[in-house]
């Protein structure tokens, strides 16, 4: 079994920056890829960001230029480095990750971000 802790969460006022960072642990093979996605009330999770071993990165349109994901893989963690924060970016935010030797997906616990205007 994956475990992902999550943390860097919090209530910020627009314009301002946090940073989420996501750890994984337990029994991991190899893990290929790791992303951040977000769920806010009433809405379906969706991909912020995500980023492969390889470094490869892809973003939500909506970030593009104001967040910025990033790995370590000798330490299974994930970051993600959010400026110039938005209202429309609250919600909570999940890190996930994929084992693609176990061929198995992993979710954190979830870490709330609230931007007040």
């Amino acid at each position: 079994q994956v475990q992902l802790v999550e943390s860097g969460g919090g209530l910020v006022q627009a314009g301002e920056s946090l940073r989420l960072s996501c750890a994984a642990s337990g029994s991991i093979s190899r893990i290929d890829n790791m992303a951040w996605y977000r769920q806010a009330p009433g809405k379906q999770r969706e991909l912020v960001a995500g980023i492969t071993s390889g470094g490869r990165t892809n973003y939500e349109d909506s970030v593009k230029g104001r967040f910025t994901i990033s790995g370590d893989n000798a330490k299974n963690t994930v970051y993600l480095q959010m400026n110039s924060l938005k209202p429309e970016d609250t919600a909570v935010y999940y890190c996930n990750a994929v084992d693609g030797v176990q061929r198995r997906s992993y979710w954190g616990q979830g870490t709330r971000v609230t931007v007040s205007s």
